[in-house]
């Protein structure tokens, strides 16, 4: 079953989503490329240590941008992709699971889409969605003027509801949903994606600035990979699932090289912010490397919400290391102000994440301390969530994380001092009860501002999947 739900997020007074002292980057209105892979751990990548894989093109991203190194994202995938659509946390957007009709992202909320559209942007997304499968949900309703993507969460999954793909899909040639009428592609999924949005993208540089949102299903499981890229690995693991996940992300990174050598070849190499990130923790790679973290997705360690973060925009964002603790939450906010978006009142409440432009400008600029919180979610159906408040969550700011592991009611709290102890081996509750005491307040305020804004908890499935409906009304002989 997919993996599911958590949350993470965080609680801040909303931050202005003007630019604060100056930064020139405010309103320079680069294109924008986003890539978001699906189950790729932090420690995926060969220029975060790992022994086996080797991702020459994403380490030149890492190499030549900026690399945030305290980034927080969810557990899962539906939750990462809403915080990073509406800048809060996935909680407010009334997701608090993959499937059920709880990853579905509230229609109240204003998406990232909307947002840059309205400052002149041309919109695609290319891949994997996940907050929502029916109609009214649709990335095409959201904001996106270009909709090129599988249902669900990933290709050929189905559940009962609302959340299913195309019937009969696997990674290789996929019936793709393309502004609202399925297409049967030719070539691996990640291959699929990668020159549908380059495909887009040459048609329309040039004409305004454009945001390109890829999101690739692998290296989520099941583990279909090409022949050839599962070879490059299959003689230097002995597991042969990780030669499998291995041989998805080479596959994703010869994508990154192809999308960089296009940019420079059309040009706009210096106009263009790139950007990459992973959705989650770990999982299959973990048995390799780890970077020294503990937990994966689905925990709510550092092993679980750490994800990579590059920043590259050649000739404008200068290479350096970012320490300072940033999150998924803060992409919407950092786009709309280098896109120069006018921001409504509304949308100013609906984000709490923060702009991240200054630190693009200088990675050493002050930051003030924050508390975020990561919350699993995927009670069952119906069950009365109050009994499950501290199941599997956390509270961190930029020193110490507080966690548990518990399934129920119970707190059995651990407190980890992230500084002195990035791999989360000793618990220090004992010796700081004040520490404790505040963070364990501080979720207590948490989690009774998000209980209105769960809508989804009670909400009816359709008797079928919509995209099994469409694709069988399309197709009807």
């Amino acid at each position: 079953m997919k993996a599911t739900i958590v949350l993470f997020g965080l609680i801040v007074c909303a931050i202005s989503l003007t630019a604060t002292a100056a930064d020139s980057l405010a309103g320079k209105r680069p294109n924008i490329v986003f890539v978001l892979t699906d189950d790729q751990g932090y420690g995926d990548l060969s220029c975060h240590g790992n022994p086996i894989l080797k991702t020459p093109n994403i380490d030149r991203l890492h190499r030549e941008g900026v690399r945030f190194t305290d980034f927080m994202v969810s557990p899962t995938c539906s939750p990462t992709r809403s915080a990073l659509m509406t800048g809060r946390h996935e909680f407010r957007n009334g997701i608090t699971h993959t499937i059920n009709e709880r990853e579905r992202l509230t229609l109240s909320a204003t998406t990232l889409a909307q947002v840059l559209k309205s400052a002149g942007y041309a919109t695609g997304i290319f891949g994997k969605w996940h907050l929502g499968d029916e109609p009214d949900h649709w990335p095409s309703r959201r904001g996106f003027d270009e909709m090129f993507i599988h249902g669900a969460g990933g290709i050929g999954q189905s559940y009962p509801g609302s959340c299913g793909d195309a019937p009969g899909n696997t990674y290789f040639s996929p019936a793709i949903l393309h502004n609202g009428k399925f297409e049967k592609t030719n070539g691996y999924c990640t291959d699929v994606f990668f020159n549908q949005a380059l495909k887009w993208i040459e048609a329309t540089k040039g004409q305004q600035p454009f945001y390109a949102h890829i999101a690739t299903n692998a290296p989520h499981g099941p583990l279909q990979v090409r022949p050839e890229d599962e070879a490059r690995y299959s003689d230097k693991v002995k597991d042969a699932d990780v030669a499998k996940f291995f041989g998805m992300i080479a596959n994703i990174d010869d994508n990154v090289g192809k999308l960089l050598a296009k940019l420079s070849e059309w040009g706009i190499e210096r106009d263009t912010l790139v950007i990459f990130m992973n959705d989650n923790g770990g999982t299959v790679g973990v048995k390799v490397h780890n970077a020294g973290m503990r937990g994966q997705k689905v925990t709510p360690y550092l092993g679980g919400i750490r994800a990579n973060s590059f920043w590259r925009w050649p000739g404008t964002l200068k290479p350096a290391d970012c320490d300072r603790l940033a999150a998924h939450i803060d992409f919407f906010p950092t786009l709309a102000e280098l896109a120069g978006a006018k921001i409504t009142d509304d949308v100013k409440k609906q984000v709490e994440g923060r702009s991240l432009v200054s630190l693009l400008s200088n990675p050493q600029a002050d930051w003030l301390d924050r508390t975020l919180f990561t919350h699993v979610g995927r009670w069952p159906v119906g069950a009365d969530r109050s009994k499950f408040k501290y199941a599997t969550c956390s509270v961190r700011n930029s020193r110490y994380q507080l966690v548990t592991a518990s399934k129920g009611e119970t707190k059995n709290w651990q407190l980890f001092d992230l500084k002195a102890d990035p791999s989360e081996k000793t618990d220090i509750a004992d010796k700081n009860p004040d520490v404790v005491k505040q963070l364990d307040s501080e979720y207590d305020r948490w989690w009774d501002s998000v209980q209105p804004q769960l809508v989804n908890e009670d909400a009816v499935p359709p008797a079928e999947n919509p995209f099994k409906t469409l694709f069988n009304q399309q197709f009807a002989k």
